[in-house]
């Protein structure tokens, strides 16, 4: 049976930020900030601590609102599609964001209602795919940081979203994991997802679409 993955079909997601700024703490930390992109394109975007790497993440995924400026999703407000986001944008946030006292099943199972219920073959597909087949029944509060991770990460082998929005997805990963998830975010772009993250990791492999922002540059 080919994985889930690779049969579903993407629609094509565009995401526009429009003059946007951020003001942290009373801090700017960037303003007049415009970016477009479209499905095929990976962002990645860099910088010290504390210029504002996350908050643009959260910006971008209707996590936060900005000081000035707006984000576009296809056209229209983000602001105004909050009861829709889980069917276009999945978020993975720089901590693994799973319940320790659900098993790895129950966790994915409860994370892709958000946007659509995954059966349980699919899951253990998923769970196979990041490493972790065989701790479908374990609950996730004994298994290590970077196993936490996996079943975080396994969310991007199921039925997903196609924009990504991912917090330092590499965090906790051994060698093998991080090779195996910068191949299968390249292919998402490939197939014509949209991913947009922060790493301090060094990509080795990169979509043909790929884009870095140095909000290091952009300090306000």
């Amino acid at each position: 049976m080919n994985p889930p993955w690779d049969l579903m079909p993407l629609t094509s997601p565009r995401l526009q930020a429009v003059s946007l700024a951020c003001e942290r703490d009373w801090r700017l930390l960037f303003e007049g900030l415009d970016l477009d992109l479209t499905g095929g394109a990976m962002l990645q975007v860099s910088g010290p601590n504390g210029s504002g790497k996350t908050s643009l993440l959260r910006l971008l995924g209707g996590l936060m609102q900005p000081t000035a400026g707006e984000v576009l999703l296809n056209g229209a407000p983000l602001a105004r599609q909050h009861g829709d986001l889980g069917r276009t944008l999945l978020w993975i946030g720089h901590a693994a964001g799973i319940k320790g006292l659900l098993t790895a099943e129950e966790n994915l199972a409860w994370l892709c209602a958000l946007h659509k219920p995954a059966a349980c073959e699919a899951i253990w597909q998923a769970l196979q795919a990041v490493g972790l087949r065989g701790f479908e029944d374990v609950p996730c509060h004994t298994l290590s940081a970077g196993q936490q991770r996996r079943v975080a990460l396994a969310r991007l082998y199921l039925a997903a979203p196609p924009l990504w929005i991912l917090d330092e997805p590499f965090t906790a990963l051994d060698k093998q994991g991080v090779a195996q998830l910068e191949a299968h975010l390249a292919r998402h772009c490939e197939q014509g997802g949209l991913v947009i993250m922060t790493t301090h990791h060094s990509l080795t492999e990169k979509p043909s679409g790929y884009i870095e922002l140095d909000l290091g540059r952009r300090s306000a």
